[in-house]
C-alpha cells in the first residue's frame, strides 16, 4: 500500500503541506551547516532572479573566471518565484516540514526533485556517501479547508524547538524574510490584542485531530 500523501493532487493556486525524512528515519541535517545550505538553496528557489543584471556582469571582462563560474551556474539554476510561495517550514534533524502555494499544477514536483536532488549531491559529498538521502518520493498533503490552512502553519511551528530553524521567527515578527510570506496566515489573528494573537494561538494546546489526514503519524517521524 502506497505511504500516505505520497499519491499527488496537484491543483492550481492550491496550498499543500510538503514532508519528507531520511532513509531509514536516519539524519538529513546533521550541523548548522546542513541546515543553513537548505535554506540557502530555498532562497536562491524562491527569489527573484534578476537575470538582466547576471548577464551584465558576465560581460564585464574585468571578472575573475571563478566569478563567472558562479554567474553562469545563477543563470542556469531553476527559479521558481511566483511560481512557489513558502508559507511556513519547520527543518528537524530527520525529516523537514513545508507549507507551500503553488500557482500552477504540477510545479511543487520540479522545485521539490530540484531541490531534493541538488541537497543530496550537497550531502553526500559532505560526508562521503553514495545513494538516496530520502526514505521515498517527498509526500504532498492537499490543504481542502480554512481549518486546515489556519492549523497546518500552528502544527508546523509547533514542531520547532530551540536551535531548530523555522519560519516561527518571522511569525512573531523578530525577523524579516522576503521569501516567506506571512500575511495569508497572519490575517486570521490580530497584532494589537495578546489574546488574539498568532502566538497566542500556537503556544495553546492542540491534538491537531483535525488536520490528521494531511500530517506525519507518529510512526512517520
Amino acid at each position: 500500500m502506497p505511504a500516505r500523501n505520497s499519491r499527488k493532487q496537484y491543483i492550481n493556486d492550491a496550498y499543500y503541506h510538503i514532508y519528507n525524512r531520511g532513509v531509514e528515519k536516519r539524519k538529513i541535517f546533521m550541523d548548522q551547516q546542513d541546515y543553513g545550505v537548505f535554506l540557502s538553496y530555498l532562497k536562491q528557489y524562491l527569489t527573484p532572479k534578476n537575470e538582466k543584471e547576471l548577464r551584465k556582469q558576465l560581460a564585464n571582462s574585468d571578472i575573475s573566471s571563478r566569478h563567472k563560474d558562479k554567474i553562469l551556474k545563477l543563470l542556469r539554476l531553476n527559479n521558481f518565484c511566483g511560481e512557489i510561495t513558502l508559507l511556513a517550514y519547520c527543518l528537524m534533524p530527520n525529516h523537514f516540514h513545508l507549507f507551500v502555494k503553488q500557482k500552477g499544477g504540477g510545479v511543487i514536483d520540479a522545485f521539490m526533485n530540484s531541490l531534493g536532488t541538488r541537497y543530496t549531491m550537497y550531502f553526500n559529498k559532505k560526508y562521503k556517501r553514495v545513494g538516496s538521502l530520502y526514505q521515498g518520493v517527498y509526500k504532498a498533503a492537499l490543504v481542502l479547508s480554512e481549518d486546515q490552512f489556519i492549523y497546518l502553519s500552528k502544527y508546523i511551528h509547533k514542531q520547532a524547538v530551540p536551535n531548530q530553524p523555522s519560519s516561527y521567527t518571522e511569525y512573531l515578527g523578530k525577523r524579516n524574510t522576503e521569501w516567506i510570506n506571512t500575511k495569508e496566515i497572519l490575517s486570521y489573528f490580530s497584532n494589537t490584542n495578546p489574546t488574539l494573537s498568532y502566538q497566542s494561538f500556537v503556544e495553546e494546546t492542540e491534538d491537531f485531530g483535525r488536520i490528521q489526514n494531511i500530517i506525519l503519524e507518529e510512526d512517520e517521524v
